[in-house]
């Protein structure tokens, strides 16, 4: 059977034959409620045999139909309301996230990525030096400068340390 805690509304699926027909103290293992549960049986009279069925089905169908109605007109209204809702509600959104513009830290984050560039077109440029200059020849001795700089800069930064 399947036992609904009253407080959290947690379901709990529970063999029949650990509840007495007096009933028992139970736990909710979810937010450690403790009530009172007692069997009850639901179907107090038997179902008649003789009954029309067909009508039965007609008024639940009826029914079933009716509160579809209704509930598609409170859709209709929800949907008219949700509009100027979203607009509150990004509005707010906007106004939480808005953080305040550090320009120094995106000239930092900039010169970063700019430097991480230069370093990727080096290898990139090392990486095809001999196809490149078999294409264009007069680029030899301009490569050669570039990585003589190159070693001039890394030998300076290392008398710096």
């Amino acid at each position: 059977m399947i036992i609904t805690c009253p407080n959290c509304n947690k379901q709990f699926k529970i063999d029949n034959s650990l509840i007495p027909d007096d009933g028992r103290d139970l736990q909710c293992g979810a937010c450690d409620y403790v009530w009172f549960y007692k069997v009850e049986d639901k179907n107090d009279f038997p179902l008649k045999l003789n009954e029309n069925i067909s009508e039965i089905k007609i008024n639940t169908d009826i029914k079933i139909k009716d509160e579809n109605f209704k509930f598609s007109k409170k859709l209709q209204q929800e949907k008219k309301i949700k509009p100027e809702i979203k607009r509150e509600i990004s509005k707010e959104i906007s106004n939480i996230i808005k953080k305040p513009s550090n320009k120094g830290s995106k000239f930092f984050s900039n010169l970063i990525v700019f430097i991480i560039s230069i370093v990727a077109l080096i290898i990139l440029l090392d990486t095809l030096k001999t196809p490149l200059i078999n294409v264009f020849p007069g680029l030899e001795i301009i490569l050669f400068n570039l990585y003589e700089t190159l070693q001039d800069i890394k030998l300076f930064i290392i008398d710096l340390i």
